[in-house]
């Protein structure tokens, strides 16, 4: 028997695919999260990145219903995490917590075994903070900007900066100091900015280029001291720290922001329910309130909006690497 050119068996196909779609998009709509999601952060805890997840993940949790697990991948300036999120299950339940880092491997890793652009997928834009420079409070607490600048010239390749690792923003942010305020001081590589923080704050190096969510809680305690913001304005959460710009580096504006991924392949409604809640944990007052103590502004971009951002820093940053020849120490 046949039905408007159809028959029987074509019709049954059709019913099942439709139920098929249902099962796959619509329920898992209101169904996502129906687990504990996995948030992998590429660095370890202490660091900038950890620093915004924890929060995050804790309104998250409280929000959605269903727990926001922080693992920490440390290693390879963040590219190690990174291959972990692209290579997971795109099932909706392993997210990554990447950074401006990703966005400069590509120009600074002559092989990476992942696509930032093709292997996972951009979803929000979650937080930015300007970047500090930060010195050890037991040899230069007594310094400003000035003194300490002049101390640095006086010792060409002395000083030291540590770093989350070779090829994040943390080194590249070294190497623009170099050539703004024309100085030259060594590079010295970490597993991620917690374990260069404590070295920092124990006297084994002299500065960092850090975050300042990550620093804001040690400049507090008055356990590292804060020289300089990037850009041209002061900290609204540090107003007496000047700016690069009043310091006489207008050029100087490194930006540290964090933002979430997703594997490619992921469905598209698990992505929207996804943006959807890391939107509002974001937005909760209790993570506002850390992020705002740290320096931080919410610029929620999603979607194409964020994908946009990134390709743009993905083009500065191969400009930076270029005009500075950084290399991998």
């Amino acid at each position: 028997m046949q039905t408007n050119g159809f028959n029987r068996r074509d019709v049954l196909r059709a019913a099942a695919a439709g139920l098929a779609v249902y099962g796959s998009t619509g329920h898992a709509q209101g169904a996502w999260p129906s687990k504990p999601v996995t948030l992998i952060v590429p660095f370890p805890a202490g660091g900038g990145t950890d620093a915004f997840a924890r929060p995050l993940g804790a309104q998250f949790t409280r929000l959605a219903g269903k727990a926001l697990v922080i693992d920490n991948r440390g290693g390879a300036g963040g590219t190690l995490g990174a291959g972990i999120a692209a290579r997971a299950a795109p099932d909706g339940y392993t997210l990554f917590m990447g950074a401006v880092h990703h966005t400069i491997a590509p120009s600074m890793y002559p092989k990476l075994d992942y696509d930032i652009e093709k292997d996972l997928v951009p979803l929000i834009l979650v937080a930015s903070v300007p970047q500090v420079l930060v010195v050890n409070t037991k040899q230069y607490g007594g310094m400003d900007f000035k003194a300490f600048l002049a101390q640095v010239k006086s010792r060409p390749g002395k000083l030291n900066y540590g770093s989350a690792g070779a090829g994040t923003s943390h080194h590249l942010a070294g190497e623009l100091f170099k050539q703004q305020s024309k100085t030259f001081i060594t590079h010295i590589p970490y597993r991620g900015a917690g374990p260069a923080l404590n070295d920092l704050i124990a006297g084994n190096v002299d500065m960092m280029f850090d975050g300042l969510g990550s620093s804001a809680g040690h400049i507090k305690g008055g356990r590292i001291k804060a020289l300089m913001v990037s850009g041209n304005k002061r900290s609204a959460a540090f107003p007496d720290v000047p700016s690069a710009a009043e310091l006489g580096l207008p050029d100087y504006n490194v930006t540290t922001w964090y933002g979430i991924w997703a594997p490619k392949g992921t469905p598209a409604d698990a992505q929207a329910r996804a943006i959807e809640e890391i939107r509002k944990a974001a937005q909760a007052d209790e993570a506002k309130a850390v992020w705002t103590s740290q320096g931080a502004e919410f610029p929620n971009l999603t979607g194409a909006q964020f994908d946009g951002f990134v390709k743009g820093e993905i083009r500065k940053w191969a400009q930076v690497v270029q005009a500075s020849g950084a290399k991998l120490d």
